[in-house]
């Protein structure tokens, strides 16, 4: 006997916005399956507000109370029966951010819940990665957001340490991420992986999952730090025109790729990483993992 159950993940970043609808499928005996129904990602760049004016424009409310009311009528249509809303780092430092959060819950019935960055690294690394990591190695999680950037060292199947910084793509772009963050990022990473004889990389977020995409690998098979950094090479070759109308990437892709790419690849150099495993993970898909079993 088969049961599916519907769970819904609206993920509220700093570069876009997406709702992913999860079917999952309950066998008596087995463990649940996780299946993606539908996702749907909304290109509204909240960091570009946030992080250079501090606050949330006009504009942009307009556009997630549009966006949250369509993922309000998608939930309703595919018959969720449970959802949550979870915004980030641009959310977090936009000081209109909790008249926004009022808002949409009058305007578009959903309800947004802020969170820090550690909760958001525990969210992701809570989704499949007891798969991929083996008991006996050492792996260094790195999520890219467009705010911010979290860290989190596994080592014998167990969490060691975690840490988010205020360095994320959108940042990048604004030149907003001074020297010194580099500097601190470089020294946590040496200072966590020192004790460790071989630590590999796990890479999360959009643009690592584009760049793997790009390399046309096996799921289960990683990237080496010679091929990041080549692709790093041959997109900074190209312009931002070329990036869209050669490789097919999306406007708001084709600037932050870039950025995202030489994170993952400090990453790598800083803690002697000399490959990165892309799952298919992100905040969304924890959400619907931490739901389902009762966490959040």
């Amino acid at each position: 006997m088969i049961n599916i159950r519907k769970f819904a993940a609206i993920d509220i970043g700093s570069n876009a916005m997406r709702l992913l609808i999860a079917n999952v499928v309950e066998q008596e005996g087995k463990e649940p399956q996780f299946n993606k129904s539908s996702l749907v990602r909304v290109p509204i760049r909240l960091g570009q507000d946030a992080f250079t004016v501090g606050e949330i424009s006009p504009e942009n409310i307009e556009r997630m109370v549009d966006a949250m009311k369509a993922f309000n009528l998608l939930m309703k249509v595919h018959k969720v029966e449970r959802y949550m809303a979870f915004a980030t780092s641009a959310m977090r430092e936009a000081y209109n951010a909790k008249e926004v959060v009022a808002l949409i819950k009058k305007k578009a019935d959903i309800k947004i819940e802020i969170i820090d960055g550690k909760k958001e690294a525990a969210i992701i690394a809570s989704t499949d990665l007891h798969h991929l990591i083996k008991s006996d190695e050492t792996y260094l999680f790195v999520d890219v957001g467009g705010g911010s950037t979290e860290f989190t060292l596994f080592s014998d199947g167990k969490m060691i340490t975690s840490r988010s910084f205020k360095a994320g793509t959108v940042r990048l772009l604004n030149n907003m991420v001074h020297d010194v963050v580099w500097d601190e990022i470089e020294k946590w990473i040496k200072t966590n992986t020192a004790d460790y004889d071989e630590v590999t990389l796990i890479g999360s977020g959009g643009n690592i999952n584009k760049l793997f995409k790009m390399s046309g690998k096996q799921q289960e098979k990683p990237l080496s730090y010679i091929y990041v950094n080549s692709q790093y090479a041959f997109l900074n070759s190209l312009t931002y025109e070329q990036r869209i109308a050669e490789l097919g990437l999306n406007s708001d892709r084709a600037d932050v790729i870039i950025h995202a790419t030489r994170i993952y690849l400090n990453a790598m150099k800083w803690s002697g990483a000399r490959q990165i495993y892309v799952p298919k993970i992100g905040l969304s898909d924890g959400i619907v993992k931490a739901m389902y079993y009762g966490k959040i």
